[in-house]
């Protein structure tokens, strides 16, 4: 039986043209591109009689083996460029007030086969300088200890007491500390303002609140016509920076504190402010949350203490500021009334 015409174009046994291009010459030099005409098996005339030549079927097969493909293409490699695009790191603490956009990818990515899993893997923020970061593996658990805080520390002064803690080696966090972090701010100041531990620029700096928080810090006190040098003393509970910013640990919290107690002593605050779930709770000695140690006076050494919020979690949730600003509110209050009770004239705080 004849195969009709447009079945033997179906199988590839007509007339193809292909346009090849040569690539190496005979002898390795770069052959000059040309056009050539591939002519698969001619079919018949178009006026032949087909029935009087039959294909037969084994020939058919042989011939679609060995037929030219319809299209051979050969594609010039091109070089993998590198991104050119840099990529500035969003400086996420920039500015406590202003909403931070979502990370933006480069328009480019390394040709690694594989497709970004996430905008991570080609952007970095820089993280807030007193918010937690894993920078070092943190140090082993301390083991039970007989050194205890020397008995003397409620009788320093305070140069004795900067000097003490300064070389200070009651626990392993001056294993890899830059510089404790004793604390600033005038020594006779009504109000005193207690943080959690030294972060990243504190450790190196030697002074607590510093970078963004410590900005915003700055803006509050302004709300209530204060100053780190002016009527504030700034300290912490911890005077070294735990390794990775964890939070302090137990024993680390009890070395430390008679350094606290006793910088409380020297200053004679009429009000604490403590800052931060960690601090108000190692002050008042309770697991509370933070939200139902708000909004109430409670004591600490004989002095008013109010709880708020750290300057750190307010960069990150504006919304909480309104209450920031209320618990300000509420320890200027409780100073007027202890400046009253001992019958001070109240100037402008």
């Amino acid at each position: 039986m004849a195969l009709h015409e447009s079945m033997l174009e179906e199988f590839g046994l007509g007339p193809v043209w292909v346009r090849r291009r040569s690539g190496v010459g005979a002898i390795g030099q770069p052959a000059p591109r040309t056009d050539e005409a591939v002519l698969a098996p001619a079919l018949p005339p178009r006026n032949a009689d087909v029935s009087r030549a039959p294909v037969p079927l084994s020939q058919t097969v042989e011939t679609l083996q060995t037929a030219a493909p319809l299209m051979q293409k050969v594609e010039t490699p091109r070089a993998v460029q590198s991104p050119t695009q840099n990529v500035e790191p969003l400086d996420a603490s920039a500015s406590f007030a202003q909403d931070i956009e979502a990370p933006r990818m480069p328009a480019s990515f390394p040709r690694t086969g594989e497709p970004p899993q996430s905008p991570a893997d080609y952007f970095d923020a820089p993280p807030f300088d007193d918010l937690p970061w894993l920078d070092d593996d943190p140090v082993a658990p301390l083991t039970p200890a007989a050194i205890e805080p020397p008995a003397d520390t409620h009788t320093l002064d305070w140069p004795t007491l900067a000097d003490r803690v300064a070389n200070c080696q009651l626990c392993r966090l001056c294993e890899r500390r830059t510089n404790t972090v004793f604390g600033v701010g005038d020594r006779e100041a009504d109000w005193m303002l207690i943080g959690e531990a030294p972060g990243e620029n504190e450790d190196k700096l030697g002074e607590p609140f510093v970078g963004q928080a410590g900005k915003l810090l700055d803006s509050m006190l302004r709300a209530v016509t204060l100053a780190r040098d002016s009527n504030v003393y700034i300290a912490n509970v911890i005077k070294c920076r735990p390794p990775g910013n964890r939070n302090p640990e137990p024993d680390e919290v009890a070395r430390c504190e008679p350094y606290l107690q006793r910088q409380v002593a020297l200053v004679k605050p009429k009000v604490i402010v403590a800052l931060g779930r960690f601090a108000a709770q190692s002050l008042l000695k309770t697991e509370a949350s933070i939200a139902s140690l708000r909004g109430r006076v409670h004591q600490y050494e004989g002095v008013p203490v109010i709880v708020t919020y750290h300057p750190a979690y307010l960069l990150r949730s504006l919304p909480d500021k309104a209450k920031a600003w209320a618990d300000l509110c509420l320890a200027n209050k409780t100073y007027r009334e202890a400046l009253d009770a001992l019958g001070v004239a109240q100037g402008g705080n």
